[in-house]
């Protein structure tokens, strides 16, 4: 009983003022970001291998177990983040979780089984537990969605135990099993907040989903990097292409980061759509930087290459936007503007898919749309 009580994690206050990350939260954002590198990294070698469609399921359910670890461990941070030596030690316990979920998620580009990723996850969800325990003792007015919390946590933990150990990815139906699971999780939140809304800071909970955006376009960084280092000669083609997937890496910046609020309202419906549609945001950030080092394997001497690499830069530019109309576009007051990320999406699609030069393409409709809306913000009368 007395190590229980030392878990005791009572509720911080939701309207405290100047809430920013913590340096835990950091650095549990970079064992995150080291996660978020490899399931890029497994998708490029999945696709030039022209393993398309393997590549593209196998990155969606290693960047869904990736980011879901982090938005658990993030929603509960924001309201019992006590800075105890017991909430400390089961932070740094749940982030060797996330990196051994990384070193799996690298194994299996060797198409091993699963068992790394398996144990990091599992890790990660103890962990989980163990906070949501901790709330339960220290919260009394939040103990019965603590307690479905780690009920639910459990329970889809043997599901994954029981998917991973009888089934290797390469088995049939596999990801159907999986989005299955994707699905019962995503449920595991709104049964535990039914009757009873756990504790979070809005604000806190904001700034923590602008930490990770700046994780996924970091691998973008990265990417462009990576352009500029390819020549063993520097010349303009490399300079060019990176100068343009800058600008892509840049106007998807400014079009998330511009001065138009996020999370408008507290609703349990408002909150969940923010909050899961992050994962097709994220995700997409994610892809492009993938989708920039396919580009560059594809390039001939000339600026204009193939369907298929201007895609690989194009569908995840067009879901990053699409999600972030969903996210915030969809209800903010923006007026004729609501759809203009939709409609960008859209013409970075059709571009990807007809128009030569993509890249050019693609690179002047985002930074139009991001000067577009600057000066619809500055035109509009301010609240």
């Amino acid at each position: 009983m007395r190590t229980f009580h030392s878990l005791s994690l009572p509720p911080r206050d939701r309207e405290e003022a100047h809430r920013s990350s913590t340096s835990l939260e950091l650095m549990f954002d970079l064992a995150t970001a080291t996660a978020v590198g490899v399931c890029s990294l497994v998708l490029v070698q999945d696709i030039k291998a022209n393993h398309v469609d393997q590549g593209i399921a196998r990155f969606a359910s290693n960047f869904f177990m990736t980011w879901l670890a982090w938005a658990n461990y993030t929603w509960f941070a924001s309201g019992y983040d006590n800075k105890s030596t017991a909430f400390r030690a089961v932070s740094m316990f749940i982030m060797f979780g996330s990196l051994t979920l990384a070193g799996g998620i690298q194994s299996s580009m060797a198409d091993r089984h699963q068992w790394l990723v398996l144990i990091g996850f599992s890790i990660m969800r103890i962990g989980m537990i163990l906070l949501w325990i901790g709330a339960a003792i220290g919260d009394r007015h939040v103990r019965p969605t603590a307690v479905r919390y780690i009920v639910g946590i459990a329970a889809m933990q043997v599901y994954w135990n029981t998917l991973i150990i009888m089934l290797p990815q390469q088995a049939p139906f596999y990801f159907l099993l999986f989005a299955l699971g994707a699905v019962g999780e995503l449920m595991v939140p709104l049964v535990a907040e039914r009757r009873g809304a756990s504790n979070w800071h809005h604000d806190h909970i904001i700034d923590r989903y602008n930490s990770f955006n700046i994780i996924v376009l970091y691998e973008s960084f990265a990417s462009v990097a990576l352009i500029i280092s390819y020549a063993p000669v520097p010349d303009f083609r490399h300079f060019w292409l990176a100068g343009l997937c800058s600008i892509i890496a840049f106007s998807m910046w400014g079009l998330y980061f511009d001065r138009h609020k996020q999370l408008r309202s507290r609703r349990p419906k408002t909150v969940f759509t923010w909050a899961y549609g992050h994962y097709f945001l994220f995700a997409g950030g994610a892809a492009m930087s993938a989708g920039i080092a396919i580009f560059l394997g594809s390039t001939g001497s000339g600026a204009s290459v193939g369907k298929s690499a201007a895609l690989a830069i194009g569908v995840p530019v067009s879901m990053y936007l699409s999600a972030l109309w969903l996210v915030r576009d969809r209800q903010s007051p923006l007026g004729s503007l609501r759809s203009l990320l939709l409609a960008v999406a859209g013409l970075v699609l059709l571009c990807s898919m007809f128009f030569p030069y993509a890249l050019e393409w693609i690179a002047a409709l985002l930074a139009i749309s991001v000067f577009v809306r600057n000066r619809f913000y500055w035109a509009s009368p301010k609240s």
